[in-house]
């Protein structure tokens, strides 16, 4: 993800991949919507996830990404956002581990 960032100059601050999710936070160069963004980053990154599981003779499912996709724009509060991003893991796992009997 961070080499297709730099190849249309856009900024990666923050990032955690998960098995099922992603959360990023990005600087987008204003001649750049966040529609495109999405759309080249799930494209490009699926085609190359493809083509490393065909390498290793994996099967490859037909659809990697899911459709849609959330997005919310930062202005003067993104260390918040940056902060939420590194601390998902440590809190899915604290949620993981509830008893909710």
């Amino acid at each position: 993800m961070k080499d297709l960032c730099r190849q249309r100059g856009i900024e990666m601050l923050e990032g955690t991949l998960k098995c099922d999710h992603v959360h990023m936070c990005l600087s987008i160069p204003p001649k750049y919507s966040i529609a495109f963004t999405i759309g080249f980053l799930k494209g490009k990154s699926a085609v190359r996830i493809h083509q490393y599981m065909h390498r290793k003779g994996q099967p490859t499912p037909k659809s990697f990404w899911s459709r849609g996709y959330c997005v919310s724009t930062v202005g003067l509060d993104a260390e918040t956002i940056r902060t939420y991003i590194r601390q998902q893991e440590a809190f899915e796992k604290q949620q993981m581990e509830l008893d909710f009997e």
